[in-house]
């Protein structure tokens, strides 16, 4: 009889229970026909640190981390990569074997193979990005277009605070615009992001146009509740290409389910559709 345990995984966030990442790696166990389990975890702030130490004694191979603790699990982590320093959030945790914490943000990896996947023509270096927001996300995605080659990445906040604070970590070029004057932003960007709520179900839309859009922009959303926000159908209307949000769901999972469970698993559309009726 064999004594080996199943490997556990999960979520960890506050609230949990609107989770997808549980469909998403459960379609993966099932489809590769691996043992192991993942599980939604709740863990308010309070009892967050105390929790996380507690899943790496139960034999938990790691977690993801999600809203609010993608900041403060940093504090925490004995050990984090380079990217989820510069990027100053984590998404993904590994629990090694001498009971240390690891931690890694694969947001940004998400967001480009998302793009990689469905806009295979897409050339990041080829003009500027246009970043709209300048949340959690918003870092992850800035991190990774310069990372990709952007020659400037321009972003726009509602509080223009917020995206001076995140262009100053960034550094030279990242150049804030005005709340006011995205849609002149657009002018000459190869790439242009929406990563505020805005336009989410029961959320009001992003009001912009695309008419200083360059014909080979493409325009993408984090946003996947709808799948084809406002923002995405204006872009169409204007006859660019766009990608939707729940691809960087998809990809940014890949790196965590490949360490805990020993497989590199496949985006494809089973694996939305799976996600999409969960």
């Amino acid at each position: 009889m064999s004594n080996i345990v199943p490997p556990l995984a999960g979520v960890v966030g506050w609230p949990i229970s609107h989770s997808k990442s549980p469909a998403l790696h459960g379609h993966w166990l099932k489809r590769y026909g691996l043992a192991g389990e993942y599980r939604a975890i709740a863990l308010s702030p309070d009892e967050f640190e105390t929790g996380l130490r507690k899943l790496s004694k139960k034999g938990f191979k790691g977690v993801n981390v999600t809203i609010p603790h993608k900041e403060t699990v940093l504090k925490i982590a004995d050990s984090i990569t380079d990217r989820a320093a510069l990027i100053g959030a984590a998404n993904t945790i590994h629990f090694h074997a001498d009971g240390s914490i690891g931690a890694d943000n694969t947001d940004g990896y998400g967001f480009i193979q998302n793009l990689y996947q469905n806009a295979p023509l897409w050339n990041p270096k080829s003009g500027s990005a246009l970043v709209v927001g300048a949340g959690g996300a918003a870092r992850a995605i800035v991190w990774a277009l310069l990372n990709e080659g952007a020659p400037i990445v321009r972003l726009a906040n509602r509080t223009r605070i917020r995206a001076e604070i995140l262009g100053n970590h960034f550094g030279a070029k990242v150049e804030v615009v005005e709340w006011s004057e995205i849609s002149e932003a657009m002018e000459g960007a190869a790439t242009i992001v929406n990563t505020t709520s805005l336009g989410m179900k029961g959320q009001p839309e992003l009001r912009v146009h695309f008419n200083a859009a360059l014909p080979e922009a493409l325009v993408t959303d984090i946003v996947y509740t709808p799948l084809n926000t406002p923002f995405l159908e204006k872009a169409q209307a204007r006859g660019l290409d766009t990608v939707d949000g729940l691809g960087m769901l998809l990809h940014q999972a890949v790196p965590g389910f490949e360490s805990w469970f020993g497989q590199k698993p496949e985006v494809d559309d089973e694996l939305r559709k799976a996600v999409l009726n969960a």
